[in-house]
């Protein structure tokens, strides 16, 4: 019997060789932690959805942030929780806006060696909980567009070091790019939610930001998952208008459009491992079903194979943990 002269179980044959070879890495300085940072006085209430995923005062968020790091998080990605909504968000970029006041905090304590990444949004702080000014039930575009340039500037202001436009409205980024340049803040680089899809995998989320909309849906603004080519339309769109990092929402259930990114630009690509992703995988490991670990670094390795330079993931500091552990 004759055998190929290429074995390819060769390269397998031992964890030694098998990590000698590996194409794909998960460093830990690619995991960015979301962090909710609530209104609230000494608070830490677990979102019921996500479990090890808490509702934070500025007090406590300090210290997972504190723990987070010693596991080897070097950035962390916040979403504010205002006690207060109204029709307009202003809560979103006043200079005591809970963002505001958290980011201030935490860049009092940890400096630069953390990076601050701020949610730049309206619907946490809106009454409705859509994305943008709404006007007889429809959300508007370009009024919105200029109050996310202002929520940028003051998050800027307050400390962030990278901003993240996560609406969805058209020209957003050219609006924030101009807003923060004319304001001083031309070294403030923007990550864009370039191809954030309209997915069924957010609803976690909505709970832990309290971000949920009254009415309708989000089908307007956020993409179609049936698109495919708009992705790359949408990401280029973004860096005309002066995006620095571009971002595929979800991760999972959109590795191909992960890749099909990467193959059309150079630019740094950021992937978001969504909260329905986290909680399907916490509920299974609950029951037993699967190992969380392997489970957990085997879809960020997916994620980073597909081609994303970064990964936003609930599981950050515990798969900063476990790959700390490995070293």
């Amino acid at each position: 019997m004759h055998y190929p002269l290429l074995r390819l179980r060769r390269m397998r044959k031992t964890a030694v060789i098998r990590d000698l070879v590996a194409e794909t890495q998960v460093p830990v300085e690619k995991l960015i932690y979301p962090v909710f940072i609530c209104d609230r006085t000494n608070a830490r209430d677990e979102v019921s959805s996500m479990p090890g995923i808490f509702q934070l005062s500025i007090d406590n968020a300090l210290i997972e942030i504190g723990q987070a790091m010693e596991a080897g998080v070097r950035a962390v990605m916040l979403f504010g929780i205002p006690d207060e909504k109204d029709q307009e968000g202003t809560s979103a970029w006043s200079e005591s806006g809970i963002v505001q006041r958290a980011t201030r905090r935490i860049k009092q304590q940890f400096g630069e060696d953390l990076l601050i990444i701020t949610d730049t949004c309206l619907c946490e702080y809106m009454t409705h909980g859509h994305c943008g000014i709404v006007m007889q039930g429809q959300v508007l575009n370009d009024p919105s567009v200029e109050i996310l340039a202002r929520v940028a500037v003051s998050q800027a202001e307050a400390g962030a070091d990278m901003v993240a436009p996560s609406d969805m409205m058209d020209g957003r980024v050219t609006w924030i790019r101009d807003g923060l340049d004319d304001a001083g803040f031309d070294d403030i680089p923007i990550m864009a939610y370039s191809a954030k899809y309209s997915s069924a995998f957010y609803g976690p989320f909505r709970e832990a930001a309290e971000s949920a909309p009254t009415f309708g849906d989000r089908k307007t603004y956020q993409m179609d998952p049936r698109m495919r080519r708009q992705a790359v339309e949408e990401v280029g769109q973004d860096l005309t208008e002066g995006a620095d990092i571009v971002m595929v929402k979800p991760a999972l259930a959109y590795l191909d459009i992960i890749r099909e990114v990467r193959e059309q630009v150079n630019t740094p690509i950021a992937a978001y491992s969504v909260s329905g992703e986290y909680s399907m995988v916490k509920a299974a490991a609950q029951q037993g079903w699967i190992d969380e670990q392997a489970v957990v670094l085997e879809s960020l390795t997916a994620i980073r194979r597909a081609g994303a330079d970064m990964i936003i993931t609930y599981h950050a500091k515990e798969a900063a943990g476990w790959l700390k552990a490995a070293l």
